[in-house]
C-alpha cells in the first residue's frame, strides 16, 4: 500500500524555522514530481512548492526567497525548509507526488499543521 506521510509541523514564533519532511512507501517503481501544498482554514488549497524528480523547482510568490523544496531520490523522501515564517503561512501542509505504479497516479500526504503565532 502506498503512503504519504509528512512530519515537521508544529507551532512556530514569527520569524522561526521549520523543516517539513515527506516520506513516500509502497511498491512504487519510481516518482516523478513532488510538491508541498497548504491550506489555510476557509481558503483553498494551494501550491507552496513543487519539485521534478531532475531537481527543478518552482515556487508561490510568497514562498520565494524564504522556502527551498529538496528531495532525496534514495530515500523517496521530500523536504521543505522553512524560514522566516509569518503568521500567514498557517496552514495544513500537505505533500503531493506522482507515482509510477504500472502508470502515474497522484498521490497525497493526510497534512501537517503548522502554525506561526506569537
Amino acid at each position: 500500500q502506498v503512503q504519504l506521510v509528512e512530519s515537521g509541523g508544529g507551532l512556530v514564533q514569527p520569524g522561526g524555522s521549520l523543516r517539513l519532511s515527506c516520506a513516500v512507501s509502497g511498491s512504487i517503481n519510481s516518482i516523478n514530481a513532488m510538491g508541498w501544498y497548504r491550506q489555510a482554514p476557509g481558503k483553498q488549497r494551494e501550491l507552496v512548492a513543487s519539485i521534478t524528480r531532475g531537481g527543478s523547482t518552482n515556487y508561490a510568490d510568497s514562498a520565494k526567497g524564504r522556502f527551498t523544496i529538496s528531495r532525496d531520490n534514495t530515500k523517496n523522501t521530500l523536504f521543505l525548509q522553512m524560514n522566516s515564517l509569518k503568521p500567514e503561512d498557517t496552514a495544513v501542509y500537505y505533500c503531493n507526488a506522482d507515482l509510477l505504479i504500472g502508470a502515474f497516479y497522484t498521490f497525497w500526504g493526510q497534512g501537517t499543521q503548522v502554525t506561526v503565532s506569537s
